[in-house]
Protein backbone atom coordinates (compact mmCIF):
# COMPACT_ATOMS: atom_id res chain seq x y z
CA UNK A 1 0.00 0.00 0.00
CA UNK A 2 1.03 3.50 -0.91
CA UNK A 3 0.44 5.91 1.59
CA UNK A 4 -1.63 9.08 0.73
CA UNK A 5 1.69 11.56 1.69
CA UNK A 6 3.93 8.74 -0.76
CA UNK A 7 0.80 8.90 -3.53
CA UNK A 8 0.71 12.45 -3.51
CA UNK A 9 4.43 13.11 -4.11
CA UNK A 10 5.03 10.02 -6.57
CA UNK A 11 2.09 11.92 -8.89
CA UNK A 12 3.66 15.54 -8.17
CA UNK A 13 6.81 14.32 -9.27
CA UNK A 14 5.83 12.74 -12.44
CA UNK A 15 3.58 15.69 -13.15
CA UNK A 16 6.64 17.89 -13.03
CA UNK A 17 9.29 15.69 -14.53
CA UNK A 18 7.05 14.35 -17.60
CA UNK A 19 6.45 18.16 -17.88
CA UNK A 20 9.69 19.42 -18.08
CA UNK A 21 11.99 19.59 -21.15
CA UNK A 22 13.53 17.17 -21.79
CA UNK A 23 11.73 15.24 -19.94
CA UNK A 24 12.74 13.16 -16.77
CA UNK A 25 11.56 10.64 -13.78
CA UNK A 26 13.05 10.40 -10.33
CA UNK A 27 15.07 7.05 -10.11
CA UNK A 28 13.98 6.67 -6.39
CA UNK A 29 10.57 5.23 -8.09
CA UNK A 30 12.33 2.28 -9.19
CA UNK A 31 11.43 0.48 -5.88
CA UNK A 32 8.08 -0.76 -5.51
CA UNK A 33 7.48 -4.33 -4.87
CA UNK A 34 8.14 -5.24 -8.55
CA UNK A 35 10.84 -3.25 -8.74
CA UNK A 36 12.53 -4.09 -5.83
CA UNK A 37 13.00 -8.17 -6.90
CA UNK A 38 13.67 -7.05 -10.29
CA UNK A 39 16.88 -5.30 -8.35
CA UNK A 40 17.81 -8.65 -6.71
CA UNK A 41 18.31 -10.04 -10.11
CA UNK A 42 20.30 -7.34 -11.12
CA UNK A 43 22.69 -7.85 -8.43
CA UNK A 44 22.67 -11.65 -9.29
CA UNK A 45 23.79 -10.41 -12.79
CA UNK A 46 27.19 -11.69 -13.38
CA UNK A 47 27.36 -8.34 -15.73
CA UNK A 48 26.46 -5.93 -12.52
CA UNK A 49 30.12 -6.52 -10.56
CA UNK A 50 29.42 -3.99 -8.22
CA UNK A 51 27.93 -6.49 -5.96
CA UNK A 52 30.62 -8.86 -6.25
CA UNK A 53 32.99 -6.36 -5.37
CA UNK A 54 31.58 -4.49 -2.63
CA UNK A 55 30.54 -8.43 -1.27
CA UNK A 56 34.40 -9.13 -1.34
CA UNK A 57 35.65 -6.03 0.19
CA UNK A 58 32.28 -6.95 3.58
CA UNK A 59 33.85 -10.61 3.64
CA UNK A 60 38.00 -10.35 3.24
CA UNK A 61 38.18 -6.72 5.20
CA UNK A 62 35.29 -6.90 7.50
CA UNK A 63 37.64 -7.11 10.69
CA UNK A 64 39.11 -4.37 9.11
CA UNK A 65 36.21 -2.64 9.23
CA UNK A 66 34.99 -3.08 12.96
CA UNK A 67 38.57 -2.27 13.63
CA UNK A 68 38.39 0.97 12.13
CA UNK A 69 34.63 1.82 13.55
CA UNK A 70 34.36 0.42 16.76
CA UNK A 71 34.11 2.65 19.82
CA UNK A 72 34.00 2.54 23.73
CA UNK A 73 30.11 1.24 24.17
CA UNK A 74 27.32 0.60 22.03
CA UNK A 75 27.04 2.27 18.64
CA UNK A 76 24.20 2.51 15.90
CA UNK A 77 24.58 1.11 12.72
CA UNK A 78 22.29 2.80 10.39
CA UNK A 79 21.70 1.97 6.81
CA UNK A 80 20.61 4.37 4.42
CA UNK A 81 18.45 2.36 1.23
CA UNK A 82 18.75 -0.56 3.15
CA UNK A 83 17.00 -3.13 0.33
CA UNK A 84 17.23 -6.56 1.46
CA UNK A 85 20.55 -6.34 3.85
CA UNK A 86 22.23 -8.64 1.76
CA UNK A 87 25.57 -7.39 2.06
CA UNK A 88 25.42 -5.64 5.28
CA UNK A 89 24.48 -9.06 6.92
CA UNK A 90 27.98 -9.85 6.59
CA UNK A 91 28.79 -7.45 8.76
CA UNK A 92 25.95 -7.81 11.10
CA UNK A 93 27.11 -11.53 11.75
CA UNK A 94 30.78 -10.41 12.00
CA UNK A 95 29.94 -7.86 14.56
CA UNK A 96 27.25 -10.35 16.15
CA UNK A 97 30.12 -13.38 16.43
CA UNK A 98 32.47 -10.82 18.20
CA UNK A 99 29.79 -9.83 20.80
CA UNK A 100 30.12 -6.06 19.63
CA UNK A 101 27.35 -4.08 21.31
CA UNK A 102 25.48 -2.56 18.33
CA UNK A 103 21.82 -1.78 17.28
CA UNK A 104 20.79 -1.67 13.67
CA UNK A 105 18.72 0.84 11.85
CA UNK A 106 17.80 0.12 8.42
CA UNK A 107 16.00 3.32 6.62
CA UNK A 108 14.43 2.38 3.13
CA UNK A 109 11.53 4.44 1.10
CA UNK A 110 10.32 0.88 0.77
CA UNK A 111 8.07 -0.79 3.53
CA UNK A 112 7.61 -4.04 1.96
CA UNK A 113 11.42 -4.93 1.78
CA UNK A 114 12.07 -3.45 5.23
CA UNK A 115 9.43 -5.62 6.71
CA UNK A 116 10.79 -8.61 4.69
CA UNK A 117 14.50 -7.91 6.34
CA UNK A 118 13.04 -7.01 9.61
CA UNK A 119 11.81 -10.60 9.65
CA UNK A 120 14.87 -12.20 8.58
CA UNK A 121 16.96 -10.71 10.80
CA UNK A 122 14.59 -11.15 13.88
CA UNK A 123 15.28 -15.00 12.55
CA UNK A 124 18.93 -15.08 12.13
CA UNK A 125 19.96 -12.65 14.82
CA UNK A 126 17.68 -13.16 18.02
CA UNK A 127 19.33 -10.67 20.35
CA UNK A 128 19.83 -8.08 17.73
CA UNK A 129 17.93 -4.81 18.12
CA UNK A 130 16.14 -3.98 14.76
CA UNK A 131 14.59 -0.51 14.12
CA UNK A 132 13.08 -0.24 10.89
CA UNK A 133 12.76 3.29 9.56
CA UNK A 134 10.27 3.79 6.61
CA UNK A 135 10.91 7.74 5.78
CA UNK A 136 13.16 9.53 3.50
CA UNK A 137 16.49 9.27 4.85
CA UNK A 138 17.10 12.48 6.47
CA UNK A 139 13.88 12.61 7.99
CA UNK A 140 15.00 9.38 9.38
CA UNK A 141 18.08 10.39 10.78
CA UNK A 142 16.49 13.19 12.52
CA UNK A 143 13.95 10.95 14.15
CA UNK A 144 16.61 8.46 15.06
CA UNK A 145 18.94 11.96 16.88
CA UNK A 146 15.45 12.06 18.97
CA UNK A 147 15.35 8.78 19.95
CA UNK A 148 19.21 7.63 20.67
CA UNK A 149 22.19 9.86 21.26
CA UNK A 150 24.97 6.62 20.38
CA UNK A 151 27.65 7.26 18.06
CA UNK A 152 26.35 6.19 14.73
CA UNK A 153 27.73 4.44 11.59
CA UNK A 154 26.38 5.05 8.34
CA UNK A 155 26.39 2.49 5.71
CA UNK A 156 25.28 3.97 2.34
CA UNK A 157 26.32 1.05 -0.19
CA UNK A 158 25.89 -0.10 -3.38
CA UNK A 159 27.51 3.06 -5.60
CA UNK A 160 24.10 4.65 -4.51
CA UNK A 161 25.65 8.13 -4.27
CA UNK A 162 26.20 7.92 -7.96
CA UNK A 163 22.36 8.64 -8.35
CA UNK A 164 23.50 11.96 -7.95
CA UNK A 165 25.53 14.55 -9.88
CA UNK A 166 28.23 16.41 -8.38
CA UNK A 167 26.06 18.70 -6.85
CA UNK A 168 23.55 16.64 -5.35
CA UNK A 169 26.79 14.79 -4.03
CA UNK A 170 28.28 17.48 -2.59
CA UNK A 171 24.75 18.95 -1.18
CA UNK A 172 23.67 15.58 0.36
CA UNK A 173 26.94 14.86 2.24
CA UNK A 174 26.51 18.35 3.64
CA UNK A 175 23.47 17.85 4.62
CA UNK A 176 24.38 14.75 6.33
CA UNK A 177 27.26 16.78 8.27
CA UNK A 178 24.39 19.11 9.15
CA UNK A 179 22.84 16.25 11.10
CA UNK A 180 25.22 14.09 11.93
CA UNK A 181 27.27 14.43 15.28
CA UNK A 182 30.81 14.73 16.06
CA UNK A 183 32.93 11.60 15.51
CA UNK A 184 29.91 9.70 13.39
CA UNK A 185 31.45 8.17 10.48
CA UNK A 186 30.25 6.97 7.18
CA UNK A 187 30.89 4.29 4.83
CA UNK A 188 29.95 4.91 1.25
CA UNK A 189 30.21 2.14 -1.74
CA UNK A 190 31.57 4.28 -4.64
CA UNK A 191 32.21 2.47 -8.16
CA UNK A 192 35.22 3.85 -9.44
CA UNK A 193 36.08 4.34 -12.97
CA UNK A 194 37.31 1.68 -14.94
CA UNK A 195 36.95 0.12 -19.11
CA UNK A 196 33.73 1.91 -20.09
CA UNK A 197 33.33 -1.41 -21.77
CA UNK A 198 32.43 -3.03 -18.45
CA UNK A 199 30.88 -0.29 -16.88
CA UNK A 200 28.01 0.18 -19.80
CA UNK A 201 27.51 -3.68 -20.00
CA UNK A 202 26.59 -3.58 -15.89
CA UNK A 203 23.68 -1.43 -17.49
CA UNK A 204 22.93 -3.21 -20.73
CA UNK A 205 22.46 -6.53 -19.61
CA UNK A 206 22.09 -9.01 -22.78
CA UNK A 207 18.83 -10.70 -21.03
CA UNK A 208 17.29 -7.45 -20.76
CA UNK A 209 16.95 -7.20 -16.93
CA UNK A 210 17.56 -3.68 -16.77
CA UNK A 211 15.35 -3.11 -19.17
CA UNK A 212 12.96 -4.49 -17.32
CA UNK A 213 13.90 -2.36 -14.21
CA UNK A 214 13.44 0.76 -15.99
CA UNK A 215 10.44 0.21 -17.60
CA UNK A 216 9.09 -1.38 -14.50
CA UNK A 217 8.40 2.28 -13.44
CA UNK A 218 6.16 2.74 -16.57
CA UNK A 219 3.97 -0.02 -14.95
CA UNK A 220 3.66 1.52 -11.84
CA UNK A 221 2.42 4.63 -13.50
CA UNK A 222 0.02 2.17 -15.22
CA UNK A 223 -1.12 0.75 -12.17
CA UNK A 224 -0.95 3.53 -9.57
CA UNK A 225 -1.69 6.66 -11.20
CA UNK A 226 -4.13 5.34 -13.93
CA UNK A 227 -1.60 5.92 -16.89
CA UNK A 228 -1.99 4.59 -20.25
CA UNK A 229 1.52 3.72 -21.19
CA UNK A 230 2.07 1.07 -23.64
CA UNK A 231 5.51 -0.55 -23.06
CA UNK A 232 6.07 -1.82 -26.22
CA UNK A 233 6.27 1.60 -28.05
CA UNK A 234 9.37 2.86 -25.68
CA UNK A 235 12.98 1.17 -25.57
CA UNK A 236 15.28 1.11 -22.81
CA UNK A 237 18.53 3.04 -23.89
CA UNK A 238 21.88 3.58 -21.37
CA UNK A 239 25.02 5.55 -22.45
CA UNK A 240 28.77 6.01 -20.50
CA UNK A 241 31.01 8.92 -20.62
CA UNK A 242 34.51 8.17 -19.36
CA UNK A 243 35.24 11.73 -19.41
CA UNK A 244 32.93 12.57 -16.76
CA UNK A 245 32.62 9.04 -15.35
CA UNK A 246 28.58 9.44 -15.91
CA UNK A 247 26.67 6.28 -16.83
CA UNK A 248 22.74 7.28 -17.73
CA UNK A 249 19.72 5.43 -18.65
CA UNK A 250 16.43 6.42 -21.08
CA UNK A 251 13.87 5.38 -22.29
CA UNK A 252 13.12 6.27 -25.33
CA UNK A 253 9.75 6.95 -27.04
CA UNK A 254 9.51 4.91 -30.73
CA UNK A 255 7.14 6.98 -32.34
CA UNK A 256 5.03 10.24 -31.88
CA UNK A 257 2.04 9.66 -29.16
CA UNK A 258 0.44 11.04 -26.42
CA UNK A 259 0.20 9.50 -23.19
CA UNK A 260 -3.00 10.18 -20.17
CA UNK A 261 -2.59 9.82 -16.72
CA UNK A 262 -6.21 9.80 -15.13
CA UNK A 263 -5.44 10.68 -11.80
CA UNK A 264 -3.52 14.18 -12.90
CA UNK A 265 -6.00 14.68 -15.52
CA UNK A 266 -3.38 15.68 -17.78
CA UNK A 267 -2.21 14.04 -21.12
CA UNK A 268 1.78 14.43 -21.89
CA UNK A 269 3.34 14.29 -25.58
CA UNK A 270 6.00 12.40 -27.14
CA UNK A 271 7.68 13.09 -30.18
CA UNK A 272 9.14 9.93 -32.15
CA UNK A 273 12.71 9.49 -30.24
CA UNK A 274 12.15 11.43 -27.28
CA UNK A 275 14.12 10.91 -24.70
CA UNK A 276 13.09 10.19 -20.68
CA UNK A 277 16.24 10.60 -18.64
CA UNK A 278 15.72 7.70 -15.83
CA UNK A 279 18.80 7.52 -13.84
CA UNK A 280 22.28 8.75 -13.50
CA UNK A 281 25.37 6.37 -12.27
CA UNK A 282 28.36 8.48 -11.63
CA UNK A 283 31.94 6.73 -11.39
CA UNK A 284 34.53 8.67 -9.62
CA UNK A 285 38.46 8.31 -8.60
CA UNK A 286 40.20 8.72 -5.46
CA UNK A 287 41.06 12.03 -6.00
CA UNK A 288 37.68 12.89 -6.78
CA UNK A 289 36.41 11.24 -3.40
CA UNK A 290 38.98 13.09 -1.19
CA UNK A 291 37.70 16.45 -2.35
CA UNK A 292 34.04 15.51 -2.07
CA UNK A 293 34.47 14.34 1.47
CA UNK A 294 36.61 17.51 2.44
CA UNK A 295 34.06 19.82 0.72
CA UNK A 296 31.45 18.67 2.61
CA UNK A 297 32.90 18.47 5.72
CA UNK A 298 34.28 14.80 6.60
CA UNK A 299 37.60 13.14 6.46
CA UNK A 300 38.44 10.00 4.98
CA UNK A 301 39.72 7.91 7.07
CA UNK A 302 40.17 4.63 5.02
CA UNK A 303 39.48 3.00 1.63
CA UNK A 304 38.51 -0.43 1.01
CA UNK A 305 38.80 -1.59 -2.47
CA UNK A 306 38.65 -5.24 -3.86
CA UNK A 307 40.88 -7.17 -5.70
CA UNK A 308 40.06 -5.71 -9.22
CA UNK A 309 40.23 -1.94 -8.05
CA UNK A 310 36.63 -1.36 -9.53
CA UNK A 311 34.78 -0.57 -6.28
CA UNK A 312 35.70 1.11 -2.86
CA UNK A 313 33.50 1.73 0.58
CA UNK A 314 35.37 4.92 1.57
CA UNK A 315 35.27 5.51 5.25
CA UNK A 316 34.95 9.10 6.64
CA UNK A 317 34.47 10.62 9.56
CA UNK A 318 32.80 13.96 10.67
CA UNK A 319 35.24 16.25 11.55
CA UNK A 320 33.97 18.40 14.18
CA UNK A 321 32.45 22.02 12.48
CA UNK A 322 33.57 25.19 14.38
CA UNK A 323 30.92 27.13 15.70
CA UNK A 324 28.79 29.90 13.46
Amino acid sequence: MTSNSAFEKFATDVDKGLGEYPKNLSSKYFYNAEGDKIFQDIMKMPEYYLTDCEFEIFEKQKAQILESIQTKGKFNLVELGAGDGLKTKILIQYFSDQNVEFEYFPIDISADVLNELKSDLEFRFPKLKVHPLNYEYFEALEKLNELDGSPKVLLFLGGNIGNFSNKMALDFYSQLNGILNDDDKIISGIDLKKNPHIILDAYNDKTGITRSFNMNLLKRMNTELGANFNLAQFEHYPTYDPKTGEARSYIISKVAQIVEIKTLRKSYEFKAWEAIHMEISKKYDLDQIQELAKRSGFKVLKNFQDEKRYFVDSLWLRVPQPPV
